[in-house]
């Protein structure tokens, strides 16, 4: 696993204005090559059936805090081992909507991965390449590891580690303002 580094930008109860201030970065962006990936943390068995419908084959551990540890890896059936934290990486764009239905409350957290931000010279900066290349929304949670369950959800630019003032410019470009401080992000 890599990592990213992410800097806020939105919070809103809103999750459209979310998806709106995340399409208007990708605007921005190279998206030549776009996929999405999707994250959530799943409680119930109800949840689980709607999520798994959403994400066909995905990816998913146990997040017990007793012995008990089952993932998709291991063959395991996942309604056995609730709570769990699944993932679906490489997924299409057009099925974003669909996962936030299935979604609903559960904390979950939708990636768009593409080829790289634009030249920002206003920040010095060139043309940003894959590397901290990614919008994120987090829904239903207050940050990017989906611990901290929320009413309201929370936009996220990634940048490089070393260029932190590229998303104080991807920000402004969309007219939002950076919140907090750039933190790593698990990918």
């Amino acid at each position: 696993m890599s990592n990213s580094y992410a800097q806020a930008v939105l919070r809103t109860t809103d999750i459209a204005e979310a998806l709106r201030a995340a399409e208007r970065l990708l605007d921005l962006a190279d998206t030549g090559e776009l996929e999405v990936d999707f994250e959530a943390r799943v409680s119930t068995a109800c949840e689980l059936e709607r999520l798994s419908g959403a994400m066909p084959e995905a990816d998913w551990w146990s997040l017990g805090a007793d012995d008990r540890h089952g993932s998709s890896r291991a063959g395991d059936v996942p309604s056995d081992f609730l709570p769990l934290f699944m993932s679906r990486w490489c997924m299409p764009a057009e099925t974003v909507e669909p996962f936030l239905a299935a979604a609903g409350t559960v904390p979950a957290m939708v990636r768009w991965d593409f080829s790289g931000w634009p030249e920002a010279p206003e920040a010095g900066l060139g043309r940003g390449g894959t590397r901290g290349a990614y919008v994120t929304v987090c829904v239903n949670a207050r940050d990017l590891y989906l611990e901290e369950p929320a009413a309201d959800h929370t936009l996220y630019v990634h940048v490089k580690q070393s260029e932190p003032e590229r998303a104080v410019w991807l920000a402004a470009q969309v007219g939002l303002e950076v919140m907090g401080e750039l933190q790593m992000a698990p990918l």
